[in-house]
């Protein structure tokens, strides 16, 4: 008898229970029913209920940058700051990421606020200087209005921020020359990023900002530098990279480029920390065949025995100069061993994702 009253408890809880569950349901769909119609479609969701979990990705020019990114490229709808010294090649990178997105047919934006672009290079790169948006404020307000009035217009792919330093406040340019300005720059960049975050995400824009490192006086441990525009860069960047030049390319006396390492700094779609080496080639940019035939090596697409490349049966090159000349040279060779290494470090993760949804799909009976 108490085992039968105990059971008929218990049911009775569970019932009460199920009966919770299901107006806590209904109360939540009325509640999100009422947000889309106040503010929209797109306010709130549930997260499975987004068509792209994964984080959709524009490649660099840079297959090893590519690489240590994680994700095979920058990641589109988020913040993106290249910093680093003095002609380490900030700008290339950001010129070869312009070219990426103009081969996919996407409209790109460049706000030169350094008024140092220059267009003859910038073609060299790739860049379809014709289609470019460019535009040279005079303030720094200005700059990021512009910036945010063409995020906004949800028609452009990726925007530019040439640089963070040269972004200069209004009040500064009209004062006198000896004026103190304490943290108006800092300020300014606060305010908007706060403003350009949101809509950067959901017009799935990638914001590049270019910044200028300065060095902090009187530090004796640690390091000194710090880039320029306050912390709130760096919060808002959902990807940092530091790019320097590690050492000059010659060709006999005569300098043709410089290897170059970039570091991810922070990365919040991957694992940071990881490195990548390049060589950019004076005039030409990115060598995109010296990251192919580097990492090809690697991952065992190309065979190296002594000084020859192999790829398949054939010989490329003896050499790494004339390795990279064949691949130049011939250019369906060279994107046949770069499909092969995309394939090979980026569709494993690919395969493990669909089994784990696969895993978690219900099964219908």
């Amino acid at each position: 008898m108490f085992f039968k009253e105990e059971y008929q408890l218990a049911k009775t809880t569970q019932s009460k229970e199920i009966g919770i569950s299901k107006d806590k349901k209904e109360a939540i769909e009325m509640a999100l029913l009422q947000i889309e119609k106040s503010y929209g479609k797109g306010a709130v969701m549930k997260l499975g209920d987004k068509q792209h979990l994964n984080v959709e990705s524009l490649p660099t020019g840079a297959l090893s940058l590519d690489i240590a990114l994680g994700i095979g490229g920058l990641p589109k709808g988020r913040i993106v700051e290249i910093y680093g010294p003095e002609s380490s090649g900030k700008t290339t990178v950001a010129l070869h990421v312009i070219a990426e997105a103009q081969k996919r047919g996407g409209e790109v934006a460049f706000v030169d606020a350094e008024h140092a672009l220059d267009p003859v290079y910038a073609q060299k790169l790739g860049v379809n200087v014709e289609d470019l948006i460019v535009s040279q404020p005079d303030t720094g307000e200005q700059a990021l209005e512009i910036a945010e009035m063409l995020v906004r217009s949800n028609a452009i792919d990726v925007i530019v921020i040439d640089s963070v330093a040269a972004l200069v406040p209004k009040s500064e340019i009209e004062g006198e020359m000896g004026d103190s300005h304490v943290g108006l720059h800092a300020r300014l960049m606060s305010q908007a990023l706060r403003k350009l975050a949101g809509v950067i995400n959901r017009t799935n824009t990638i914001a590049i900002f270019i910044n200028q490192l300065r060095e902090k006086v009187g530090v004796v441990y640690g390091n000194p530098e710090v880039t320029t525009g306050g912390r709130a860069l760096k919060f808002y960047a959902s990807v940092r990279l530091d790019i320097r030049k590690q050492e000059l390319i010659k060709q006999g006396t005569e300098v043709i480029g410089a290897r170059t390492k970039a570091k991810v700094v922070k990365n919040k779609v991957a694992p940071p920390f990881k490195e990548a080496e390049f060589d950019i080639m004076y005039g030409e940019g990115i060598s995109k065949e010296g990251c192919i035939l580097d990492i090809g090596v690697a991952a065992g697409v190309i065979s190296k025995s002594g000084t020859w490349y192999n790829y398949g049966e054939d010989r490329i090159g003896q050499g790494r100069e004339n390795a990279k000349k064949y691949l130049r040279d011939n250019p369906e060779v060279r994107d046949k061993v770069e499909s092969e290494i995309r394939d090979i470090l980026f569709d494993n993760d690919e395969t493990e994702s669909d089994e784990a949804k696969a895993d978690s799909a219900p099964i219908e009976e």
